[in-house]
């Protein structure tokens, strides 16, 4: 997994390329003009600062950006020059994806939490959802494991009160939907005009 951002105007040039998701204890070690952040339980690697790439990747845009194989390939040789080992590697597969909810059961231990069955048309997702409205055989919208939300947070595999949860079922407001309603609720799509395992395209 590679989830990438940069930022120019706050912190300086920098590119943020994550790996995993952060642990309660980390360490870093810096060779060059990078620096790798790692677990210091068990010494996964969890992502890499790059600092003053900006100019050399022809990054301008700010926040998340996608990274084509070029830029990656010039990221891999400063990894390789500075002595690191990782390989970065592009995930290509769309994060924000439509479903359909096959199986929707209560949990066991919540009284608004449901377990649900997505299916994504290549995989199917197990998702625990709190959302009111949802329901077995709505088509919606799945922020899979590796997406960056709208507002900066990122989905990571987890659990919820103690079931495991893949992804995250989409409200229009998390999404930043134009007029999209600011209450509760996840965003059911039109079964004539989307189709389960079709991205879904989000500014």
């Amino acid at each position: 997994m590679l989830i990438a951002s940069y930022n120019k105007a706050q912190l300086g040039d920098i590119l943020v390329v994550m790996l995993h998701e952060d642990g309660p204890s980390q360490v870093t070690k810096k060779k060059d003009t990078i620096v790798e952040i790692s677990d210091s339980s068990d010494g996964t690697v969890l992502g890499y600062n790059f600092f003053g790439v900006g100019e050399e990747l022809g990054l301008t845009a700010t926040g998340q950006i996608k990274l084509d194989d070029e830029q990656v390939k010039i990221l891999n040789a400063k990894l390789h020059e500075a002595g690191f080992e990782t390989i970065l590697e592009i995930d290509e597969m769309p994060k924000f994806v439509v479903g359909l909810v096959e199986e929707m059961i209560e949990h066991p231990d919540s009284d608004h939490l449901h377990i649900t069955k997505i299916n994504l048309g290549n995989e199917i997702l197990q998702i625990v959802c709190g959302a009111p409205n949802i329901m077995q055989g709505q088509l919606v919208v799945v922020a899979k494991v590796g997406a960056m939300m709208p507002n900066g947070e990122i989905i990571w595999p987890g659990k919820l009160r103690g079931i495991e949860s893949n992804g995250m079922v989409c409200s229009a407001r998390e999404l930043h939907l134009p007029n999209a309603p600011q209450k509760r609720g996840i965003l059911v799509l039109s079964l004539d005009n989307f189709h389960q395992g079709q991205p879904f395209l989000i500014s």
